[in-house]
């Protein structure tokens, strides 16, 4: 009886051993045309990922993932379990093709958009004068200049129409237009356009608004873990702890979102 129950023991603490020794992994991205070195990003998430570990019962490794391509090849591999996708394209292709569900969208990122900007004495007047004309986005595989030739293909009919001059980061597309590299801009960050109002530049036109910085989660977790993971991270701002533990990623907070909504502006990104 003794050593029944002594063999019972070490089965279950094998296994407990067992399941915590299998860590799933959190990848984290926060955007490509934004200077975050991807050094930081592990410590800032460290102490939620401790959170996840308690919660989910298995250890939990933060892993950033700053190149897009990565990225891409990593959730069509399912090799993360839980990721934080800055591109919303990217997230709505993991859900579309990979089976991701989502999680939750990021409070002040639900109506992320495209802002087109022009001098104040541009003789552009709606994103029809764009025909032929050359327009200064981010990175071309940005979810910015996704937004922004979806909004170009309902206005020409064509987003090819536009000439487009692609630069890596956000705060350098004024300065194409300042300098009539090209004849409009187009950015979706809300410092640049506060900036570039500032300095009385105009806004020629806005796109849809789109929620990005998506958190998804793998198939491989189930339904009750996904539910768990989105109470967690939805009241994550209700309490003075959540919030300090918010402020390393300069996040106010997370919020639930309609997944199949985010999937009818993915077919609307041309996805």
């Amino acid at each position: 009886m003794y050593f029944a129950a002594l063999r019972a023991a070490l089965v279950a603490i094998l296994a407990l051993h067992a399941s915590w020794a299998q860590a799933l992994v959190f990848a984290v991205n926060e955007g490509v045309t934004y200077r975050v070195p991807p050094e930081q990003i592990a410590a800032r998430y460290a102490a939620i990922a401790a959170d996840l570990s308690k919660l989910l019962k298995q250890p939990v490794t933060v892993e950033p993932v700053g190149a897009y391509p990565t990225l891409r090849q990593g959730l069509a591999a399912k090799s993360y379990d839980i990721a934080m996708v800055h591109p919303a394209h990217l997230s709505i292709v993991a859900m579309k093709q990979s089976g991701y569900k989502l999680i939750a969208v990021t409070k002040g990122f639900q109506n992320y958009s495209a802002n087109f900007l022009v001098k104040a004495d541009s003789p552009l007047k709606t994103l029809n004068d764009l025909k032929d004309k050359r327009l200064g986005a981010p990175d071309e595989d940005s979810i910015t200049s996704w937004m922004v030739r979806a909004t170009l293909r309902d206005a020409l009919g064509d987003a090819q129409l536009v000439k487009y001059s692609y630069t890596r980061y956000q705060d350098a597309v004024p300065f194409f237009v300042e300098n009539n590299l090209t004849q409009a801009g187009a950015t979706a960050s809300g410092s640049v356009i506060k900036d570039w109002q500032a300095k009385g530049g105009r806004i020629l036109a806005k796109s849809k608004p789109v929620p990005i910085k998506h958190l998804i989660a793998a198939p491989s977790l189930s339904a009750e873990q996904v539910a768990a993971l989105r109470d967690y991270f939805v009241n994550l701002d209700a309490s003075d702890e959540g919030k300090k533990k918010l402020e390393p990623i300069k996040l106010q907070g997370f919020a639930a979102y309609d997944e199949a909504a985010l999937l009818q502006l993915g077919a609307w990104l041309g996805l």
